[in-house]
């Protein structure tokens, strides 16, 4: 960009300048940690701590999302993505819940990395966006994390 160009590139948001922070100290943070067993453990409690400074409806949201997740796909390691609740096989992000504080945006989202195995012939959904968690919702996010393990 020149002097005289009247564009001007608005850049990240706060927000998301915030997530890549909060990535970076989970990277630094999972470097440091001595033992895989200490790891997992280590980030679950992150995860667990992430959930409990959220708003009261996204923690309640997200406590039932990481109950189901953990219940009905063992395979997948909770851990923080981007400062959000996430949940990963083999290290690599598969679903996350993001609040919809952390964004300011009118809903929460279950999201699915490309990882997931939800195919479904030339289009599929790879987000959800979540208002309540009711009995119905937390079959349907079962059904969706079994699938995405495969």
């Amino acid at each position: 960009m020149t002097a005289t160009d009247n564009t001007a590139y608005a850049g990240f948001t706060a927000e998301e300048r915030a997530a890549m922070k909060d990535h970076a100290k989970e990277t630094k943070a999972a470097a440091r940690r001595a033992s895989h067993a200490d790891k997992a453990a280590q980030a679950e409690q992150d995860v667990l701590a992430k959930i409990a400074e959220m708003q009261e409806s996204d923690r309640v949201m997200a406590e039932r999302v990481h109950a189901v997740v953990t219940a009905h796909a063992p395979a997948l390691a909770p851990k923080l993505w981007y400062g959000m609740p996430a949940y990963a096989l083999d290290g690599k992000v598969v679903c996350f819940f993001q609040s919809a504080e952390k964004f300011k945006a009118r809903y929460a989202t279950l999201g699915f990395s490309d990882q997931a195995r939800l195919d479904e012939g030339p289009m599929w959904a790879a987000g959800f966006a979540l208002t309540e968690v009711t009995p119905e919702v937390e079959t349907r996010i079962a059904d969706l994390v079994k699938r995405a393990v495969g």
